[in-house]
């Protein structure tokens, strides 16, 4: 069988579950969730030793050590997905949730109900996690899932979902609802891309690159972020312990994800003071520091920022900053160079915090804390699917009710179109 073939196949199966699982009961996905949490955890040393699978091979291919980090199935990584399954099969149903109701002049009833979207397709790299997470949001929300994980994590997602299917199984429930391509080949991510009649929404995760083939190649509406270029802004009223607490969270707890701190605007009236200081706990943390020249001549080891730096996710323990005249010239800066992801603000003003909340529009705006917090899980979503800096439907971390419409219901007594 061609891999045309295989995928056209696999694709019309999680398609023709659709419906089954649509007609989910609250009470069976409360079920299904929970049996699949349990049996990830009594299943941990087998499921880690799959991923030793892929983290030996990822390792022989030259992966980045931000790359590994993302693979690898910890007892942390492992303790959180079961959490969040467990959370994600606690939270209220939203398919036929009434979102809206009103009353037409002549007696008609008119709203919206929550309903699934169908089949969604996830396209993704290296975290195997994300085949939990995925395949419970689109379950909660009534969806059938058809997942295409990166050929890194092949052995760790097939072990993942076979646990799925198993606890379908065992349940009596129909086991397409959960599906894996089951072929590395890159070939099957073009064929999935065309199967607009049978796939409802893509939902690509992973580095710039795989999620612009995905929007270039695909004729299946797309949710996406291509990087995330996440700022921190120290304004003038900063507390500078905290900022300093702040940048260094952000940009080393774990540098080669997405919600990871890259650029650090600073207020030019505490640079003098704050710049040195934060500067010796990130070189002191392994942190290259490029500057503008106004950061450089407080602190002179700092590397010449270029034009390209403002605009690069580095992914990596590197720092972009820039001191800047107020406020207004770090929003135009974020505005410019930002990514709509992630952008954080240190202030102790109240109106300065309010200002930027409402100008900065990016898809997750904090308040003195780091823009690690920027996910799903931090959230109380459970889990994200991904975070969309498209706007159009979903806008920031997706959690179960991003993976659902609605649909208009009337109600009349007889009434007719005159």
């Amino acid at each position: 069988m061609s891999i045309k073939e295989q995928t056209l196949n696999i694709v019309k199966a999680t398609h023709e579950a659709a419906a089954d699982a649509a007609r989910l009961s609250m009470s069976m996905k409360i079920s299904i969730l929970t049996e699949v949490a349990k049996r990830i955890m009594a299943q941990k040393d087998k499921l880690q030793a799959e991923n030793l699978k892929d983290i030996e091979s990822g390792k022989k291919a030259g992966l980045s050590t931000a790359m590994i980090d993302r693979l690898t199935l910890s007892d942390k990584v492992i303790a959180q997905t079961v959490e969040g399954l467990e959370e994600i099969g606690a939270f209220p149903d939203p398919v036929g949730e009434i979102t809206g109701m009103w009353i037409r002049p002549n007696g008609m009833r008119v709203g919206k109900m929550r309903i699934p979207l169908g089949v969604i397709g996830i396209i993704y790299e290296s975290r195997p996690n994300v085949t939990a997470d995925a395949a419970a949001l689109c379950l909660k929300a009534g969806n059938s899932v058809i997942l295409r994980g990166g050929s890194e994590a092949f052995n760790s997602n097939v072990a993942i979902v076979n646990i799925f299917k198993e606890t379908l199984t065992d349940l009596g429930v129909n086991t397409d609802i959960v599906n894996l391509v089951p072929t590395t080949d890159r070939e099957a991510i073009l064929h999935l891309l065309q199967l607009e009649d049978l796939i409802d929404l893509i939902i690509p995760r992973g580095g710039e690159e795989l999620i612009r083939f995905v929007a270039k190649n695909s004729r299946i509406p797309v949710i996406k972020h291509y990087k995330g270029v996440c700022h921190l802004y120290v304004d003038e009223f900063a507390d500078q312990d905290m900022a300093v607490k702040i940048a260094i969270n952000g940009k080393t707890q774990r540098p080669g994800v997405c919600n990871a701190l890259e650029t650090m605007l600073v207020h030019e009236s505490i640079a003098g003071e704050f710049l040195p200081k934060v500067s010796s706990e990130l070189k002191r943390a392994g942190v290259e520091l490029r500057g503008c020249d106004k950061s450089r001549g407080i602190v002179d080891w700092m590397s010449p920022a270029t034009e390209d730096d403002w605009y690069t996710e580095y992914l990596d323990l590197i720092l972009a900053v820039k001191v800047v005249k107020d406020m207004d010239e770090a929003i135009r800066h974020i505005a410019k160079y930002g990514s709509l992801h992630t952008e954080a603000i240190v202030t102790k003003d109240y109106d300065a915090s309010q200002k930027f909340l409402r100008d900065v529009n990016s898809s997750t705006v904090v308040v003195n804390a780091s823009t690690r917090m920027s996910d799903g899980y931090v959230f109380g979503l459970g889990a994200e699917i991904g975070i969309s800096t498209t706007k159009i439907h979903a806008y920031g971390p997706m959690g179960v009710k991003d993976l659902t419409t609605t649909k208009f219901i009337v109600l009349g007594e007889g009434q007719i179109r005159e």
